[in-house]
């Protein structure tokens, strides 16, 4: 496994990094073991955000107690103002149990925050890193120009961005021009939303480059092992991996959706960010639970779409949401018919 450096911040860790969205949805015991035995089995890179539940608190409780320079944390806020910026750092820092954030990110923007825009945003930002209380400002969002813009101000010391290997080549081409305006580069979303079900060549790819950190989404101990395994033995690009990626991007070319739920909610109670992707799910991931009373239930809600297509304005891939809800309903339909089958 090898240490890859974020751009000017110099933070040096394993190419192996821990992103905690998922823990939200297990109990803070079991989160804290994970944390910890991804802590002890080398990972030192650990994302969460602000608005990701009780996410912050289960990181801070799951690294109690440890060498606090010997890891390092990044979160997030999508706060839209000043007053709400320094309540939510204050609040993150005392959930994860510290008094600084390695790095401290705008969370999902789309929109560049600048020096003298009016907002105070960037300057309010500026004055937590002099104060101590974050040591990089860094930045996420879902939109390629507004990463190509972000790239392109300086002002950032780290891109935060969907990358796996179902990414487009103008997506790739962000890693390389990060890496020329040396600012780091984290990598979320590497398996593409859960799409991607083979540990081993999503590792791989992001072994191509050495100015990238993945925060791989962890919530099950199997799913842990897979990622700690790659300590010992770590996965590289070869012709078998090359190919089997190849006959991934065909069986996913078009749109689909991430699942990153930034549509949500739905006026009508719509489980977009399943339900627009069940078709793929059931193919890639099948089980029966997705076809219980429960997912039928909210299948069928689909039906109440009001095409007001406030999840076509919120969505960061710019998706025809309530046609790709349509379409898996009738797939689903299908499926439950006996029509069509999946493996």
């Amino acid at each position: 496994m090898k240490n890859v450096t974020l751009g000017s911040t110099g933070i040096t860790v394993p190419q192996n990094g821990f992103g905690a969205l998922p823990v939200q949805r297990v109990s803070t015991e079991e989160a804290a073991h994970l944390i910890r035995k991804a802590y002890d089995g080398g990972m030192r890179f650990f994302d969460t955000a602000r608005a990701y539940s009780d996410s912050e608190e289960k990181v801070g409780k799951g690294l109690e107690g440890i060498d606090r320079s010997s890891y390092y944390l990044a979160t997030k806020s999508m706060a839209s103002n000043t007053g709400e910026l320094e309540k939510q750092m204050n609040e993150s820092l005392r959930l994860l149990k510290t008094d600084y954030v390695d790095i401290y990110q705008f969370h999902c923007v789309d929109k560049v925050y600048r020096p003298g825009d009016g907002s105070g945003m960037y300057e309010f930002m500026e004055k937590a890193k002099a104060d101590g209380k974050i040591r990089h400002i860094g930045i996420t969002t879902h939109k390629l120009k507004v990463a190509q813009e972000i790239i392109k101000s300086g002002l950032y010391e780290t891109l935060q961005y969907p990358m796996s290997y179902l990414s487009t080549p103008e997506e790739i081409k962000l890693i390389e021009e990060c890496k020329n305006h040396n600012m780091g580069f984290i990598a979320m979303k590497g398996l593409a939303g859960g799409l991607i079900n083979q540990y081993k060549p999503a590792m791989a790819f992001m072994n191509q480059f050495d100015n990238v950190i993945p925060i791989w989404g962890i919530q099950k101990e199997e799913e842990l092992d897979q990622w700690l395994s790659c300590f010992e033995k770590t996965p590289e690009m070869d012709e078998e991996l090359s190919s089997y990626i190849e006959k991934e991007k065909l069986d996913l070319s078009g749109d689909f959706c991430r699942g990153c739920g930034y549509c949500m909610p739905c006026p009508v109670g719509i489980t977009i960010n399943q339900c627009a992707r069940m078709s793929l799910m059931l193919r890639r991931a099948p089980s029966k639970s997705w076809l219980n009373e429960h997912w039928q239930q909210e299948m069928a809600k689909i039906e109440d779409c009001l095409n007001c297509r406030q999840c076509v304005f919120k969505c960061p891939y710019s998706l025809n949401t309530p046609g790709l809800l349509k379409k898996n309903l009738e797939d689903y339909r299908n499926v439950l018919a006996g029509e069509t089958t999946v493996d």
